[in-house]
């Protein structure tokens, strides 16, 4: 029962992910918190210090003035914070592709296995005297004993189809 539910929740889990929203909110968690460190270095870093020699050396919340010496830019922690996030996204994007092109390599693997297994759909054999269904290579039909030239074959739907037009013309 356990090996079970496990296969159950691994099916599950797998159809979750080939759905490709899970990708798609990976892939927006990762940016986004990425984007989250640019935003806090150019606003910490280059932003605020500009407000702060912008106003005098007046920072805080309450209007307090607090004497600025030096207006502290560190615009290496912004490019810094600017460059991780350009090596992120690089990176999400190659397991973003990586991941689309083995789903779809996988998709035509499975449609051509569909192809190969596809068999013409087939009637059962029957008998040519008194059209009774009859057992595959009987050699004599056990409805009206009638004798067959070659053992009774299934033949395809498509082939029946024909026939049925041709007698329907003569």
């Amino acid at each position: 029962m356990a090996d079970e539910e496990k296969k159950g929740l691994i099916a599950e889990f797998k159809e979750f992910i080939d759905k490709g929203n899970a990708m798609d909110m990976a892939v927006g968690v990762v940016i986004g918190g990425a984007f989250t460190a640019i935003v806090t270095a150019l606003t910490t870093d280059i932003i605020n210090p500009l407000i702060t020699l912008l106003t005098g050396g007046v920072a805080g919340e309450d209007g307090v003035a607090i004497p600025l010496t030096i207006a502290g830019f560190n615009v290496g922690s912004f490019i810094s914070a600017v460059i991780n996030f350009l090596i992120i996204a690089i990176v999400v994007f190659a397991m973003v592709k990586s991941f689309n092109s083995m789903k779809s390599a996988g998709a035509k693997l499975v449609k051509k296995e569909e192809e190969v297994e596809a068999e013409p759909e087939m009637n059962p054999p029957t008998c040519p005297f008194c059209l009774e269904e009859v057992k595959e290579g009987a050699t004599r039909c056990p409805h009206c004993a009638g004798a067959f030239d070659e053992p009774a074959a299934p033949t395809p739907v498509e082939a029946e189809e024909e026939a049925a037009e041709e007698a329907a013309e003569a």
